[in-house]
């Protein structure tokens, strides 16, 4: 487990650790522990993390062999509000059971799997870099109260105790109930997405730099709607961090 996010982490282990015994909760078979996010050690080999090449824009990964700069067909027809985007893994397998777990049924234990993903490749690449915010993207009121928690907020808390980046959960509001974009295709998911967000009111930006974190990236139709609305009201350059890739 990445070692970087070591408090928030230690509380979390104590927690869990007290209640669950020492299973994986995916395969049932295997021992794993609360530092492991409750994923044994076997499990973990379907994990598939995105190595290049891949898009210059989104991180779309793309099998076989490149030497210039790839866009993928999704950034050339869409317009875009992020610089760019990237991913720690594959949206497959146990991350893609662990994430509908943990957003649906209010699974806590698989967060510091989830979160070790993330920090693993997002750590290093963004060591260094000029950031002010870590905005994660926020749900609905209405969709929070019923799921009583913003996986995306757990996840940016994580990588701001990491790289020691601000955590900002005040900037952004989701302003439109949207429905789920699970089953939309890529134009219905940007329709969907207009209009969602909104910066608070009052709230004026001054060239920061952001970085956006969420579970999932698919089509980037709502971290681009977010990044839209931070832009437009003064943010620098936005990018994106997520666990997993849709492809």
């Amino acid at each position: 487990m990445n070692t970087f996010a070591a408090p928030i982490q230690n509380r979390l282990n104590t927690v869990l650790g007290f209640f669950y015994p020492e299973i994986c909760r995916l395969c049932e078979s295997e021992r794993a522990t609360a530092k492991s996010g409750f994923v044994c050690s076997k499990c973990r080999t379907q994990v598939r993390f995105i190595r290049p090449p891949f898009c210059e824009r989104c991180g779309l990964p793309f099998e076989g062999e490149l030497t210039t700069t790839f866009e993928c067909a999704n950034c050339r027809e869409m317009e875009l509000h992020f610089s760019s985007a990237r991913s720690a893994v594959i949206a497959r397998t146990v991350v893609l059971e662990t994430i509908h777990r943990f957003k649906y049924q209010n699974a806590s234990w698989f967060e510091n799997f989830l979160a070790d993903l993330l920090l693993r490749e997002a750590v290093p690449a963004l060591r260094g870099q000029n950031r002010d915010f870590i905005v994660p993207v926020p749900l609905h009121p209405v969709k929070r109260r019923e799921r009583e928690f913003n996986q995306a907020e757990r996840l940016a808390g994580h990588l701001s105790a990491a790289i020691k980046i601000p955590l900002n959960i005040k900037l952004l509001r989701r302003v439109a109930p949207t429905m789920t974009q699970t089953l939309l295709t890529r134009g219905q998911r940007a329709e969907n997405m207009r209009g969602a967000f909104a910066v608070r009111s009052g709230i004026k930006l001054n060239g920061e730099n952001i970085i956006l974190v969420d579970d999932v990236f698919t089509t980037g139709a709502t971290t681009s709607a977010c990044a839209r609305v931070l832009r437009a009201a003064g943010a620098g350059d936005v990018c994106v961090w997520t666990v997993a890739r849709g492809i």
